[in-house]
């Protein structure tokens, strides 16, 4: 037999189902703001992002095209090898950049793109500066071949690196006639350095037993780039061979510091000498964050 019940434990009842119901609408509606907020905020950080990439992306691309623009309205080229140093490096970017679709999925493939844009840049501009024959309008001064946008990069891997570094800044005078061949030898010795340290030899030849060699037996500069990227999950001959011809870009801007100063200290200005240095930082920095990376 059905149990009875009074009015007011059918209205305490119907109060309660009330109250439930309420607190699942309200829970519920909890939910609904809680996630509209993480998509607002995912939808937001992902603009940002983008943003942000697409500003730099276009800050490197106008930068790229104003700078071989004025490349190629030159009538006189000065320094040949390093202008054909240049326009090659320039056409390795192309490259890497008509293959783009290639480094979306990798966690390192954007940024890596990223960055070797602004190097390209970086080498038209140095080239271009050089190729100047009239300095800068902006002051120069020893202070500004002294300072450097190295921060920790080198000292992270070698405090050695680090003292060599700002020993070949030391020696980067116009008034230093031996200045080239300090600079110049310190600096190639870091670019050296910097691939053997994040691509020892046997580790190389650990995962390329077949891979070109020195005449001392050792792995080539492309082949320890090619274990470096590789380990950033970029396996692209577009991506090893900017890296590789962008050392060698730099490689050839020692070879015009030192014709400039052989025999004849101090025929490049302050601004020159600036320039010099500035290509030589961009391109530590460069080789050491892809590096860092693998």
């Amino acid at each position: 037999m059905a149990r009875q019940i009074s009015t007011s434990q059918l209205h305490s009842q119907l109060r309660q189902l009330e109250n439930r119901q309420r607190q699942a609408i309200s829970r519920y509606n909890q939910e609904v703001r809680r996630h509209n907020q993480y998509v607002r905020s995912a939808v937001s950080q992902y603009n940002s992002a983008v943003r942000q990439y697409n500003t730099r992306l276009r800050a490197n691309r106008q930068r790229v095209i104003l700078e071989l623009s004025k490349l190629q309205g030159r009538t006189i080229v000065r320094h040949q090898a390093l202008h054909d140093s240049t326009v090659s490096l320039n056409r390795s970017y192309e490259n890497l950049e008509n293959q783009e679709c290639e480094f979306e999925n990798i966690s390192f493939g954007n940024q890596f793109l990223d960055l070797s844009e602004k190097e390209n840049a970086n080498s038209l501009a140095a080239l271009n500066a050089l190729e100047t024959a009239e300095p800068e309008s902006r002051s120069a001064n020893d202070e500004d071949l002294v300072s450097t946008s190295i921060t920790s990069e080198l000292c992270s891997i070698s405090t050695d690196l680090d003292s060599r570094w700002k020993g070949a800044l030391f020696s980067l005078s116009p008034r230093n006639p031996d200045a080239s061949r300090h600079f110049c030898t310190s600096a190639r010795e870091i670019f050296v350095q910097i691939l053997d340290h994040f691509a020892p030899d046997d580790s190389v030849l650990l995962s390329f037993p077949e891979c070109d060699k020195t005449e001392n037996g050792n792995p080539t500069r492309r082949w320890k780039i090619n274990y470096i990227l590789q380990n950033s999950g970029i396996a692209s001959v577009s991506a090893i061979d900017f890296v590789d011809e962008d050392i060698d870009n730099v490689l050839k801007l020692f070879r015009v510091f030192n014709d400039g100063t052989h025999g004849s200290a101090g025929r490049f200005e302050f601004t020159h000498l600036r320039t010099i240095k500035e290509r030589v930082e961009s391109g530590i920095i460069y080789l050491t964050t892809i590096c860092k990376n693998a």
